[in-house]
């Protein structure tokens, strides 16, 4: 959500805010080796997509197919670096990334860094979940707007509909 929430601010096409989304939740694409075996996701996740290169060749490909494209670069490169901030604060301890590799194995890791399931998570969580629906009621749109409009269109209603029915403070 953070992706769509910060492009929401920008002049983007629907298409634009979906790679932000894209862009701000792909490193999380090296995960999937947990499907393979847990050995696998312990190597290889933080490692594979959560690197500078990695980013760059994201930010790139999703450029390509983008209208505003050196605004669209600069988001998606700074969304993708605010995956790994997130990251860094909030994935736990033990969890470092690479993010010079495969040039360098030089770990990036915060020994002060809070637990995945922490009230700090939490907190961000339901600050994204407060700004989708703030974004849905003003601007008429949730993240489902181009991939399934007819769900976007029911939420947007159902949002707009309580809180025009709730009581003025």
């Amino acid at each position: 959500m953070s992706g769509w929430c910060i492009a929401d601010l920008l002049e983007l096409t629907p298409r634009e805010r979906l790679f932000a989304m894209i862009a701000a939740s792909a490193a999380d694409v090296d995960g999937l080796g947990i499907l393979v075996s847990i050995d696998y996701y312990v190597r290889y996740h933080h490692v594979l997509a959560h690197n500078l290169p990695f980013g760059v060749l994201l930010a790139i490909l999703l450029t390509i197919s983008s209208q505003h494209r050196w605004k669209a670069l600069w988001l998606y490169l700074g969304l993708f670096h605010l995956h790994l901030i997130m990251d860094y604060f909030g994935s736990g301890p033990a969890w470092g990334f690479l993010y010079l590799w495969p040039f360098s194995d030089a770990m990036t890791q915060n020994v002060h860094a809070w637990e995945l399931a922490s009230w700090q998570n939490v907190v961000v969580t339901a600050g994204l979940i407060a700004w989708t629906i703030v974004i849905a009621i003003k601007s008429g749109r949730t993240p489902f707007e181009l991939i399934a409009a007819s769900i976007d269109r029911k939420i947007v209603g159902t949002l707009r509909a309580r809180a025009s029915a709730a009581p003025d403070r």
